[in-house]
């Protein structure tokens, strides 16, 4: 398989309001959606969708959540395989507000996705090692996570890391990371500096690479993002869209640019191609229920001016 990733699976509750509730208040709202979620899901899902050859490793508890995301992904083409089962830890769970803006607010109940341990990734051992890529997120055990990137730069494989939700992470991790992929916040928590413009991203994404990482590409919402390497830096505006739903954003941006470089493509080809994957997904509800396809996605692209 060219792109192996690993990470969490939840179920998403969802709850559409006038506004994000503030701390003790009550805001009545419209819709619930109870839909597919998690951060290596919709990832998974995303690079999936975008054409890619994808193995998606995830730990599920013995639930109907549990049984209702195996049955799902196994639908949508995913090889069941890889999905783990804990008899003790129920299934993720993630309670996600959306405002009428699209802006989001999100809870997460970890369950089953915190006892994925390096012990679990044993069988894929030979799977991990001959892929292009591995994409991984943090909303699994930091030493899973810490223990996959090892495996896979020793085999040659290029390590994608979207660390979300934020933490510090550890020198034995970042000198196997290929590419980290922080958003704003992730950027200011992990760069020790604030970004309020771009100069002040560069800076952000100046301090995390000194970390020994080889490449950072912050994402910015809707500035866009700026990619920093040894040799570039530059920023890629986003592409305007009538956006009704962020939730997904993140991920869907990185399951496309993970799929992207399987293909071979060096950065600067395959950030647009994630950017516009990305902005699609702005324009449904939900997580899983927002990610394009690679039809979409192209047809998008053939429309826009030069990027």
């Amino acid at each position: 398989m060219d792109l192996m990733v690993i990470g969490s699976a939840n179920i998403d509750l969802v709850v559409s309001l006038p506004k994000i509730p503030k701390n003790g208040e009550t805001v009545l709202g419209g819709n619930f959606l109870e839909v597919f979620g998690g951060k290596g899901a919709n990832q998974a899902m995303a690079g999936h969708r975008a054409g890619g050859d994808i193995g998606f490793i995830c730990k599920l508890g013995n639930d109907r959540y549990g049984n209702d995301l195996q049955s799902y992904f196994t639908k949508t083409g995913l090889p069941q395989e890889f999905f783990l089962k804990d008899n003790h830890t129920p299934t993720g769970i993630a309670q996600i507000f959306v405002s009428e803006k699209g802006d989001n607010a999100i809870g997460v109940a970890s369950g089953a996705n915190m006892t994925l341990s390096p012990a679990d990734l044993a069988p894929f051992i030979p799977i991990i090692s001959t892929a292009k890529v591995l994409l991984m997120q943090l909303e699994i055990p930091l030493e899973t996570v810490t223990y996959a990137a090892e495996l896979a730069l020793k085999n040659g494989v290029k390590v994608i890391l979207n660390p979300a939700p934020a933490k510090d992470l550890t020198e034995a991790l970042c000198k196997n990371l290929w590419l980290l992929t922080p958003n704003k916040v992730e950027a200011e928590f992990l760069g020790e500096t604030p970004i309020t413009n771009l100069t002040e991203a560069e800076t952000a994404a100046q301090n995390i690479r000194a970390k020994g990482i080889e490449n950072v590409l912050i994402t910015l919402g809707d500035q866009g993002c700026l990619l920093h390497t040894e040799n570039l830096t530059k920023h890629y505006p986003t592409f305007p869209v009538a956006a009704v739903d962020t939730t997904a954003a993140g991920d869907v941006f990185n399951g496309a640019l993970a799929q992207g470089i399987t293909q071979g493509w060096c950065l600067a080809e395959a950030i647009p191609f994630a950017m516009a994957a990305a902005a699609l997904s702005t324009t449904k509800l939900g997580a899983q229920t927002s990610i394009p396809s690679l039809g979409e996605i192209e047809r998008f692209l053939e429309q826009q001016p030069a990027h």
